[in-house]
């Protein structure tokens, strides 16, 4: 089993076909699917099982990921540790986000960082709170910021803070910036959400339901939105209500293209974490720009607080 064959695993999973992989590792077909067959006749047992509608992983397969990944993401390290060798500031660094924290005080973050670390070649992506961790488990990000935190024994998650959940309304709703004494007022409004994609839904999507259920309010009507920008022009319309965090509507709110309801009975955080992988390879820049984010992301929300 070497690290070409754990490579074409991963990459026929990722890619949800032979055909694909095929393309994205610019092979032929035929030279993927004999790789597997070598890698299958060596551990004695199928990896995949083909279907009408494409392939799945066997039982044997799903196994075998977890740690393929965290093999594929050593290499990296290793890779990585060599060539910070030659300088410490330079080198690839990859950061994964949530779309709600990637706003303007980020972009402070990064520039500033940027202006002091001119040889590193920094990437961002956002995505979902368990894309974060994912992707920092399988070594494609170096650094996640997220909502929370699973229970991989494979990652180290730092708490940063918390942010507030504020419910938004548009500044032409009957209770734009007044207050009320109980969430039980909005419950014949419709709510908008990320949808409910399992394994992947945000943290303060299902407390829009779970509080309602919760205070023995019933269900509420919602539309599922799965890009915040799209939620955030929907609420400024007039189509519903939003349950949002303070930094994602934080634009809005100082433009007054949003309003927000103070629901006296209602008092939501959520907590904020930096991602790492355990044990795994930070050259210097990329420690630099964890502790920057330490120190300077969430000074605007509130004090530090330890996992």
């Amino acid at each position: 089993m070497d690290a070409e064959a754990l490579n074409t695993f991963l990459t026929i999973h990722r890619q949800r076909g032979f055909s694909n992989a095929a393309r994205v590792l610019n092979r032929t077909q035929p030279a993927i699917s004999h790789r597997i067959s070598l890698l299958e006749q060596e551990l004695g047992m199928p990896l995949f099982e083909r279907m009408s509608n494409g392939i799945a992983l066997s039982q044997a397969g799903r196994v075998l990921l977890p740690y393929a990944e965290r093999a594929l993401a050593a290499l990296q390290d290793a890779e990585t540790a060599v060539r910070a060798l030659k300088t410490e500031n330079a080198g690839p660094l990859s950061l994964a986000v949530v779309g709600t924290l990637a706003s303007t005080r980020l972009t402070a973050i990064l520039k500033k960082f940027a202006a002091s670390h001119r040889s590193v070649d920094l990437a961002l992506q956002t995505v979902r709170s368990t894309e974060v961790s994912d992707l920092v488990r399988r070594g494609e990000a170096t650094i996640g910021i997220r909502y929370d935190r699973d229970r991989s024994p494979d990652l180290q998650y730092e708490r940063l803070g918390v942010e507030r959940l504020l419910v938004v309304c548009s500044t032409e709703h009957a209770l734009a910036a007044r207050s009320i004494e109980s969430l039980a007022e909005l419950v014949e409004e419709r709510w908008i959400a990320f949808p409910e994609i399992p394994g992947q839904r945000e943290i303060w999507a299902s407390h829009v339901f779970s509080i309602f259920q919760t205070l023995g309010l019933g269900e509420v009507d919602w539309t599922p939105v799965d890009s915040l920008t799209a939620q955030k022009r929907l609420v400024e319309a007039g189509f519903g209500l939003a349950l949002m965090t303070e930094s994602g509507v934080a634009e809005e709110l100082a433009a007054g293209t949003l309003a927000t309801i103070d629901v006296r009975d209602l008092a939501l955080t959520i907590s904020i974490f930096i991602v790492t992988r355990r044990d795994g390879f930070l050259s210097a820049a990329a420690n630099r720009l964890r502790e920057q984010l330490g120190t300077d992301y969430l000074d605007a929300i509130g004090p530090r607080r330890n996992a």
